[in-house]
Parts: structure tokens; sequence; C-alpha cells
């Protein structure tokens, strides 16, 4: 097992208070300019160059689905793109010797895009978990747990998990804190708790709509999105996160990467390689710390770091 560097939620929030708001919305179909980016990386990798499928080659271009927006992950500036993955891809697509081209899909439908051959690989801010490992392999980009948002003050008094009991909550659909939802409503409800209401609502920013409109208490979400949810929405005012000290690195610690089918080896082993010379230069760490995300890093690239975990 490789050694990971893990932060709490609340250091989370203070990393990202450095964080600025960017505008959303639209389809996200534009890939980042190429002519008139500043390079991030010294040039490709052999290594990992060689090592990409010959059908990626010939294209020069590698195909990513995400779910846009989705900060820090990946926002819109007008039409550009910007965030953790834009940066990312760019500087894999240096190593590689192609082109990224994010394009937005649902995220409850980037697996099955995946497998219909529309993208290469999914770059959504996507976690890892090992029923997801049944169908594709994860080159690890950061490792963080979960947290919950509140309104500011916390009105309900929210102090963990157990307190969810008897209140309705949002969570993104096909997203892994769907699952531990569920589980939970089955345990309030054994243990005459209260009932525990999910509203599965289709975006990332959803949840946080129906928060602020009263129509539930909190939303757990990523580590990462929640500090930059409550740094920024309302100019920090409108949002808190729940600081729970029974997981103080975040609730349930994940990995989060990048999909690829799992009978792509070939792209899977050439992904693993370009983010390891860009850990080795110094460029991986330098990415995250520019979106206040460098307390999140693996210090080696890792393939499926959930069955690693066993």
């Amino acid at each position: 097992m490789k050694k990971l560097i893990k932060i709490s939620a609340a250091a989370a929030f203070v990393a990202a208070l450095g964080l600025t708001a960017c505008s959303g919305g639209g389809t996200g179909d534009s890939a980042p300019a190429k002519d008139d980016t500043a390079a991030l990386t010294t040039g490709v990798d052999k290594a990992a160059e060689a090592a990409l499928p010959q059908s990626i080659r010939d294209a020069g271009v590698i195909r990513a689905a995400a779910g846009i927006p989705y900060p820090p992950f990946i926002m819109l500036e007008g039409e550009k793109q910007t965030g953790l993955d834009p940066d990312l891809a760019q500087a894999l697509g240096e190593k590689l010797g192609v082109e990224f081209k994010i394009s937005h899909q649902a995220f409850e439908t980037v697996i099955p895009s995946l497998q219909a051959k529309k993208f290469d690989i999914i770059m959504s801010g996507m976690n890892d978990t090992v029923e997801r490992e049944g169908t594709l392999n994860f080159i690890e980009e950061i490792y963080a747990g979960f947290t919950i948002v509140v309104k500011a003050g916390n009105p309900e008094g929210i102090t963990g998990l157990q307190d969810l009991c008897g209140h309705p909550v949002a969570v993104q659909k096909a997203s892994a804190q769907l699952d531990l939802l569920t589980e939970l409503a089955a345990t309030c409800k054994a243990e005459g708790k209260g009932e525990l209401t999910i509203q599965q609502l289709p975006t990332a920013q959803d949840p946080q709509t129906a928060l602020k409109a009263g129509r539930v208490v909190a939303y757990p979400v990523d580590a990462p999105v929640a500090a930059y949810t409550v740094a920024t929405a309302g100019d920090g005012k409108d949002f808190e996160m729940v600081e729970d000290p029974e997981y103080p690195a975040g609730v349930n610690p994940v990995y989060t990467g990048i999909g690829t089918l799992k009978e792509n080896t070939e792209l899977t082993e050439a992904l693993r390689l370009a983010l390891q010379s860009l850990i080795d230069d110094g460029v991986y760490q330098d990415i995250l710390e520019k979106h206040n995300l460098g307390n999140f890093a693996t210090e080696e690239a890792i393939v499926n770091g959930a069955s690693l975990e066993g």
C-alpha cells in the first residue's frame, strides 16, 4: 500500500479559502484552447507515450467525459474550461503527446457512454469504489473523504451522520454518497430514529440549491467540493461544513480518479506512467496547489486504490 497524505474536512475548508467563484452552466463541449496555453511540463515522456494504444496515437486525442460544472474539478469561465481536471488533462496530454478533449456528459451516464465508445476516459471527479472497479480501472488523482454541508449557523444542529435521521437530505444521483445514505436510512428506521428521506438530484449543484431553498437540511459531498462550496457560495456566508470528530479525515476517505474501461489496460498504464512522470517532476503537486488541493495528493501514481485498501 502506497503512503498517502490525508486531510480533515476542516483543513479542506481552510485550504479552499483562496478559491474564487467561477461561472458555471452550459454544456462544456469545448476543449481548452491549446495554441495560446503555456506548457506545464518539459514535454513527452517516451515510456508513457509508447504505452498508449495505437488507435489513440493515430487519433492524437483522448476523449474525456465530465459532468460540467463540478467545482473545483472543472468549471467554465465563458467557454474556457478551468479547474483541476483541465490543468491535469493538459499536463497529461503533454506527457503523452496527445490532446485531451473534455466534453460534458451527465454524471449518471458517464459509464454507459464510456462503454458505448463515445469517450476514452471519465474525468469527472468520480470516486473509486470496489463496485465500480468491476467495470472500470481508476488512475487515482486525489485521496479524501466527504463531509456534510449545512446552512450557515447549522440550524438543525447536525453534528454527524446519525443526526440526519428524521430529516430530508439531498444527494447527486449515482454518487458514492447515495449508497451510504441508503444504508443510513435503513438504520434510522430500524432504530426508530425517524425517517431519513433522500432527494436524488441530477447535477452537482442541485443539492446546494435544495439546501439553500430549505427543501433539505443537509447534503453530503466530497470534501474538496464541500470546501469550495462553503468558501464561495454567497461570498462564504451561505453554508458551513460539519466537523465530525469520529471522522477526522472526512467520512469514508476514498480515492478519486480517472476512469478507463477495465479491458483498456494499455490506456490505463499509459495514464499511470504519465501521472507518475508528473509526480516525479513536481508538476502534479504544483497543479494541486494551484487549486488549493495540495494536501489531497498521493505520493505515487496507483491504479484501483479501493481494492488496494481492501
